[in-house]
């Protein structure tokens, strides 16, 4: 039973991996799969320290995640208009783009929106073209660049919920 039961952990903590590429919070579905696997094994192998480092690296995958977004849209000079703009944008081309590819659409529908939520606002506000595409450009690129730090932040949760158990 618990094998199958570790299984059914390693496979919760890989879906909530893939839902970091989404741009979910992914890595808070492996910590609550690895806080119920530790529950269940009455907190011996994964133990609460153990579970407070995975809390820690959950929420610093979050951080970094929004600060990279921000601080790339700020570097190609991003108004803080289209850094919002390009939030609820990135979410609905998400939402829109889930119709494609039996899902998968909404990793590229989120980074499309997320661009052209900056380039939107940016053109609307005056700024020209250029302007507005450096700044979706900007944008672009911190939300990738946070998705692989958080998708990496949540390799290392999985790999540290492992090496608990299976040395534990």
């Amino acid at each position: 039973m618990d094998i199958l039961l570790f299984i059914l952990y390693l496979t919760v903590a890989v879906m909530g991996l893939v839902a970091v590429v989404f741009g979910l919070p992914g890595n808070f579905i492996i910590l609550t799969a690895a806080v119920l696997y530790a529950w269940y094994g009455g907190f011996e192998q994964i133990t609460p320290p153990t579970i407070a480092w995975l809390a820690a690296l959950a929420v610093l995958g979050e951080v970094v995640e929004f600060a990279l977004g921000i601080a790339w849209g700020k570097r190609w000079k991003s108004s803080n208009a289209a850094i919002v703009a390009s939030i609820f944008a990135g979410i609905l081309g998400a939402l829109a783009g889930a119709v494609f590819w039996f899902g998968a659409g909404s990793v590229p529908g989120a980074f499309i929106g997320a661009f052209l939520g900056a380039f939107v606002v940016e053109y609307v506000k005056g700024r020209g073209a250029v302007q507005a595409l450096k700044s979706g450009w900007g944008i672009f690129i911190g939300r990738v660049g946070g998705i692989m730090v958080k998708g990496f932040i949540g390799v290392a949760m999985i790999v540290i919920s492992v090496v608990s158990v299976v040395g534990g």
